[in-house]
């Protein structure tokens, strides 16, 4: 072979080795991870309820994937650490409202992945201006967590999350007008920087932890009067606007070509409101938000990528909360980090068998400085707390009767056994950002 020959034949094979990664990073899906807060598996059409009128989330459900056994943390701020970083709150969780600024976010993963990455909806992760003064400030802004853009209420300042919204977008603090109602903002925000990306070469990632479902329960643009003071009646026109806002974003990615390279999750952060009621198969549910039980942890999961994910089938494989991150990444081709609690589910997304989990850890301290936490370990059917108390959740899922007895209940004895082993693997100690290891 002559020398230029070789030359020839190495530069060939360097362009075409560029064309092959360039092709594999297009191959990417662009991300977007929906989070809506306080609603529990209860208010959805895909999940049985007739109460409630959610299309656009039971037509994902129809048309992708939904997991029947999907885990949270029972209140806000516990979940969203959880779901950002993939860790375990009994690592990382030190105080309500604050994302210590030493973790690696989703958003970073993702970015450094070559993600243009977006977060809209609610922040509550810095320690806003009416948080008491000795946590104000000490978390983390959007930036400093891998966002490359942003739209929320709640990051420094308060203000309304409804009509006449306080939101800051991209450093900025803007009070709307009174007919503006903050989800709508969100929203609107989100479309526009998706028509932007659509022309990219970059993937993208939205992550939107929505403005919606929250008290205060106020009546949305579609409410039949702005006057309503009925909170069970708002709450419920506040999933249909909440619904509505969902079937936006996946009506976006038809329009613009990109359906079918877009990986879109649905969920939320806890359990609904204690002060409203549900019926679900004859069954009345009671909020269940602060509840370390079914009605505050219980979460929908829906998986919709078209052509991916198997159309129309339920899983019963465990995931909990730790899961997103590693997953995502899995998505994205990027390996995760060494020390994370979750695991990926990106190959049952794939309609693969994947490595399900068998239990899921929930380590609850809401207010570490002054609250008692609660830990516990739970598979499909059986749960068994730190205090040594073990349900089975399948015929107590309100928890009234712990069982004494475990041998003579079939299954129960072996249950315990194995939950006893997986409670002994996470430590039983969390942190807290005024006192240190609790």
């Amino acid at each position: 072979m002559t020398k230029t020959l070789a030359i020839f034949c190495l530069l060939f094979t360097v362009l075409a080795s560029g064309r092959w990664v360039r092709a594999d990073a297009a191959r990417r899906p662009n991300v977007i991870l929906i989070m809506a807060d306080d609603v529990g598996s209860e208010c959805f059409g895909c999940y049985g309820s007739k109460q409630y009128a959610t299309p656009n989330i039971d037509r994902m459900a129809r048309e992708g994937l939904r997991f029947s056994h999907c885990y949270s943390q029972p209140l806000c701020t516990p979940s969203r650490v959880k779901i950002m970083t993939g860790m375990s709150n009994v690592r990382n969780y030190s105080a309500f409202s604050i994302l210590n600024r030493d973790q690696r976010t989703i958003g970073h993963a993702l970015r450094d992945a070559g993600y243009e990455t977006l977060v809209a909806g609610k922040w509550q992760l810095l320690g806003a201006e009416h948080y008491p003064e000795r946590f104000r400030g000490r978390g983390t802004r959007p930036g400093e967590a891998g966002f490359d853009r942003h739209c929320l209420w709640q990051i420094d300042r308060l203000g309304s999350r409804y009509w006449n919204p306080l939101l800051n977008i991209d450093g900025a603090t803007k009070e709307f007008a009174k007919d503006d109602f903050g989800p709508d903002v969100a929203t609107d925000y989100i479309i526009d920087f998706m028509e932007k990306q659509r022309d990219s070469d970059k993937p993208f990632f939205i992550y939107y932890p929505m403005i919606l479902v929250h008290g205060p329960f106020v009546p949305t643009p579609a409410s039949q009067s702005r006057k309503s003071k009925d909170r069970q009646k708002n709450f419920e026109d506040m999933v249909v606007h909440m619904d509505k806002l969902v079937g936006r974003i996946v009506d976006k990615t038809k329009e613009l070509g990109l359906e079918k390279e877009t990986l879109i999750l649905f969920t939320a952060d806890n359990g609904t409101h204690k002060s409203l009621k549900s019926v679900l198969n004859g069954r009345t549910i009671q909020g269940g938000k602060g509840l370390t039980t079914d009605a505050g942890t219980r979460e929908p999961l829906i998986a919709y990528w078209p052509g991916v994910t198997p159309r129309g089938k339920v899983a019963d494989d465990l995931v909990d909360f730790s899961d997103f991150m590693p997953t995502l990444m899995d998505a994205a081709g990027a390996k995760p980090p060494s020390g994370l609690d979750g695991r990926t589910f990106l190959p049952q997304l794939r309609g693969q068998k994947g490595s399900p989990r068998e239990w899921v850890y929930c380590y609850y301290c809401p207010r570490p400085e002054r609250s008692k936490p609660v830990r516990f370990v739970r598979d499909q059917r059986w749960k068994l707390y730190g205090d040594g108390r073990l349900f089975d959740i399948a015929q107590d899922p309100f928890e009234k009767s712990p069982i004494t007895t475990p041998a003579e209940i079939e299954g129960a004895a072996a249950a315990l056994t194995k939950l006893q082993a997986a409670l002994a693997t996470m430590p039983p100690k969390g942190q807290s950002l005024l006192k240190g290891l609790r």
